[in-house]
């Protein structure tokens, strides 16, 4: 093969990814709008954030992977809540439990402000039902201002990057994995 022939063959396997790109067209998932939170929680009318509130980040933190929140145990609520003019949760509900607000949660003006840190400020008590990760909760936030927003929020498993926060109270443990019979048989005469 001539060196020419090696330099067009060469051009076309270098272009092949980028003219793959362009194939995803006007509906690629990149030209849609989109919240980083883990719900998607406040996109309304195609606008993210509602009534002049953004929650950039919404989870309830659910048990270690293999495991669940009893019936009747409480879940922890964490939000990332930015308001430009300010304002306050004054209270949450929610479609699984009593969501129990120790106090209002102020919101400065245009500061990213966390619910779950350092401690969460929003319990989710008397859970109806059990939770194992992966479920999804409506909660209702009331804030003075911008009033209720309701959100769908995911329960996410105390895994990956969810690993380093506390263990939600009274989480039940995965169960331990039991050797299979054929390993108990091969090993035991040993």
């Amino acid at each position: 093969m001539t060196s020419r022939r090696w330099i067009v063959a060469a051009a076309a396997f270098l272009a092949a990814p980028v003219l793959a790109g362009c194939a995803a067209g006007f509906d690629a998932n990149t030209n849609k709008p989109y919240a980083p939170v883990e719900a998607g929680a406040l996109i309304e009318n195609g606008a993210y954030g509602a009534r002049g509130v953004q929650i950039p980040q919404a989870f309830i933190l659910g048990p270690d992977a293999g495991a669940q929140l009893a019936q009747g145990g409480q879940a922890p609520v964490y939000l990332n809540v930015i308001s430009p003019a300010g304002d306050a949760i004054q209270a949450v509900s929610s479609d699984v439990g009593a969501a129990k607000l120790a106090t209002p949660i102020t919101i400065p003006a245009g500061v990213l402000t966390s619910t779950g840190k350092p401690t969460p400020q929003i319990i989710i008590q008397g859970l109806s039902k059990p939770l194992h990760g992966g479920e999804s909760v409506r909660l209702s936030v009331q804030f003075a201002k911008a009033g209720q927003v309701d959100l769908h929020v995911p329960v996410v498993t105390r895994s990956r990057e969810f690993a380093a926060y506390p263990a939600a109270p009274g989480a039940t443990p995965a169960p331990s994995p039991s050797p299979s019979a054929s390993h108990t048989a091969t090993t035991g005469g040993h």
